[in-house]
């Protein structure tokens, strides 16, 4: 089952919860169902048949050191 990051528009917290199917969370902080789901960074390194690195994600991108709650909130 995924762990999906949210952000609850009642009180502003970001939190990680396990979800199943369909099913929509509860704040961690205030229990509000008004939620976003934010979107995720994931890690990973591609390598080379010779071991290079050819690519890698989340810390390589524009938005590594990026302090917004979400995407929306910086534009990009």
């Amino acid at each position: 089952m995924p762990i999906y990051e949210y952000h609850c528009k009642a009180c502003g917290q970001d939190f990680e919860q396990l979800v199943f199917g369909s099913e929509k969370p509860d704040c961690s902080a205030c229990n509000s169902k008004d939620v976003c789901r934010l979107m995720s960074a994931c890690g990973f390194v591609s390598k080379g048949s010779g071991g290079e690195t050819i690519g890698a994600s989340a810390g390589a991108s524009a938005c590594g050191g990026c302090t917004a709650g979400s995407c929306s909130e910086c534009g990009s």
